[in-house]
């Protein structure tokens, strides 16, 4: 049973998304700071320092659509390194999942715990579930308190920036339908000289 219900939940979460917009290409990318899984200072800022940035945020270990991006950019890595960018992952999740996501994918580069939800915000990427949906999936064995903290059920929209060294974005990919993510190949063509 549960197989044919995960399809109709993972649907209702893209639904609440339609208000966001997300930043357009030529928008200056706002700054942040986070902690990544090792517990490290991660800013933005100190990151296009060293080149370009792919900015990829993601809703957590739980959404196979997620674990798959994230695990395609860890396969593909020296490609978007070999042209200078600096990869970074952005979730509402816990250190706890964070965590989860980095053993299930083996994420080398950092991800980043938006426990506050602030990252999101700035990047006009969050929304929140409709107290409905939230039980549904609770039901599920999904609690977004637990896995999101502070966050509850905030969640971003899966949005993917080319962040220019000049802190301008240079591509965007934000698609409230979940199951849409650009290819290593898109990203690494987007990235500017």
């Amino acid at each position: 049973m549960k197989r044919f219900v995960f399809p109709v939940l993972f649907a209702l979460l893209a639904l609440p998304a339609l208000a966001q917009t997300g930043l357009k290409v030529g928008d200056a990318a706002p700054d942040f700071t986070g902690k990544d899984q090792s517990g490290q200072t991660v800013s933005l800022a100190s990151a296009l320092k060293n080149g370009p940035v792919v900015l990829v945020f993601y809703r957590g270990f739980w959404c196979p659509y997620c674990s798959k991006q994230v695990s395609a950019l860890q396969d593909s890595l020296r490609t978007l390194t070999a042209k200078g960018a600096t990869v970074i992952a952005v979730s509402p999740e816990v250190a706890e999942g964070i965590g989860k996501t980095v053993e299930k994918t083996k994420a080398s580069f950092a991800v980043v715990s938006d426990t506050d939800g602030a990252i999101m915000k700035a990047y006009d990427v969050r929304f929140e579930l409709d107290a409905a949906t939230a039980t549904k999936y609770k039901g599920y064995g999904l609690d977004f308190a637990a896995l999101n903290g502070a966050n509850g059920s905030s969640l971003p929209v899966p949005a993917t920036y080319v962040i220019g060294k000049d802190g301008k974005v240079a591509f965007v990919h934000f698609d409230p339908d979940f199951k849409n993510r650009p290819s290593v190949a898109t990203l690494a063509n987007a990235i500017p000289n």
